[in-house]
């Protein structure tokens, strides 16, 4: 039987834990990672309705992005619905494991995933990190890189919406920049607005990243640079990936477990259009 310390230690030699943000909280969040995994489920996010999915399939190990313990718990009453989840994973000796900034600062993870989707070539990190403490390979948060060939702002637009799967996003852009033809691309998943000037260093015609402020949009109009902000949870393609990469992994060590991707929706916003 494979257990989760065994899968965790394959893990953090691909995405180690050393990367990660100095104010993340990723590995180990809840259970015993001592125990074998039967049936590991990947997914974005852990919120109560994931927790229920998992009960339901049987999962005894759950591999997330977005940590579930950003901040300690001041109580353990579970009339709070984030306590209930926690109570509910223990009672279920359900493990937690995530991967964030590590993941999202590794060669080969969450960044890359999200440029290959795009199809964006001759790929470099948008903000450079160092050297890999295991490998010693430069790393770096995002990606920059090229498109096959070039397009208007608005198309654009309509190929992320297509690429990512979404119904809409937030576009930015200065008037006097709607003809610009977009070729070099920056991308940075999650929340990166305060990266935008590292996507201006670097050539970028466009940037895409999510959950950009007021304040901080005037300011990349006035930079003349065109930004696409299609949401926190395009993040989601983490939950293919990994569990793509777990089931390689599978067959190199030769591990026994089933594998499953979380089916429930965690973005939490709806776009209504009028």
């Amino acid at each position: 039987m494979t257990t989760g310390t065994e899968l965790i230690k394959r893990f953090e030699n691909f995405a180690d834990p050393r990367l990660a943000e100095k104010w993340d909280h990723v590995g180990l969040q809840v259970g015993n990672p001592n125990q074998p995994i039967n049936r590991l489920m990947t997914t974005l996010d852990v919120r109560p309705e994931t927790v229920d999915e998992a009960i339901a399939k049987k999962v005894d190990f759950i591999f997330a992005h977005h940590p579930i313990m950003f901040h300690p718990a001041k109580d353990l009453d579970t009339r709070n619905p984030q306590n209930q989840m926690y109570a509910k994973l223990l009672a279920n000796n359900i493990t937690v494991y995530a991967a964030h900034t590590n993941l999202d600062t590794a060669n080969g993870g969450m960044n890359d995933w999200l440029a290959a989707a795009l199809r964006l070539r001759q790929t470099i990190p948008l903000v450079p990190a160092g050297k890999d403490p295991l490998s010693n390979k430069p790393v770096g948060m995002g990606r920059v890189g090229e498109l096959a060939e070039e397009m208007a702002v608005q198309e654009f637009a309509d190929y992320c919406m297509n690429i990512f799967q979404i119904k809409g996003l937030r576009l930015i852009v200065n008037p006097l920049d709607k003809s610009k033809k977009i070729k070099r691309v920056a991308i940075l998943g999650g929340s990166g607005q305060e990266f935008y000037q590292q996507a201006l260093e670097n050539g970028a015609d466009a940037y895409i990243t999510g959950d950009v402020s007021y304040h901080f949009a005037h300011d990349m109009i006035a930079s003349h640079l065109v930004v696409i902000d299609p949401g926190h949870h395009i993040e989601v393609i983490a939950a293919h990936e990994l569990a793509k990469l777990i089931s390689r992994w599978q067959d190199e060590n030769n591990w026994q477990f089933a594998v499953m991707e979380s089916q429930v929706n965690t973005e939490p916003f709806t776009f209504v259009v009028k």
